[in-house]
């Protein structure tokens, strides 16, 4: 598979997965019921795999190690970030102003991944 394919359906899923995390973050607030759909619990984990796996198919390809590559490590923090504070926003957080907190921190997250990930660097402002 070419590079430039992965690269682009990365992207996508990433652009997907960002939306759907909005989408349901509004539904966290005012229509919580709509998070019990069950296409809304089975098709973020289908496009974070696909995201999931087209990242590691594209360091597979361009031979790229995390650990010696400062910007991918502080990625893969982020991610372990943004995945905490979305399980806090969309499922465990006790109270809604905890939730909202913890949805704004994860969009937060997200944004910084998206910079290092354009920027390719561990600080990228």
């Amino acid at each position: 598979m070419d590079y430039i394919v992965v690269k682009h359906l990365h992207s996508t899923m990433a652009l997907l997965t960002i939306s759907l995390f909005l989408l349901r973050g509004v539904w966290m607030i005012a229509w919580p019921g709509m998070l019990q759909r069950r296409w809304v619990r089975i098709v973020p984990h289908v496009i974070d795999t696909v995201l999931l796996a087209s990242a590691i198919t594209m360091l597979v390809m361009i031979s790229l190690n995390p650990l010696t590559q400062g910007w991918l490590m502080v990625k893969i923090l982020g991610l372990v970030a943004y995945i905490v504070l979305g399980t806090i926003a969309l499922r465990r957080g006790r109270t809604k102003p905890a939730r909202i907190a913890a949805f704004v921190g994860a969009l937060l997250v997200f944004f910084y991944i998206y910079a290092v990930a354009f920027s390719k660097q561990p600080w990228p402002f």
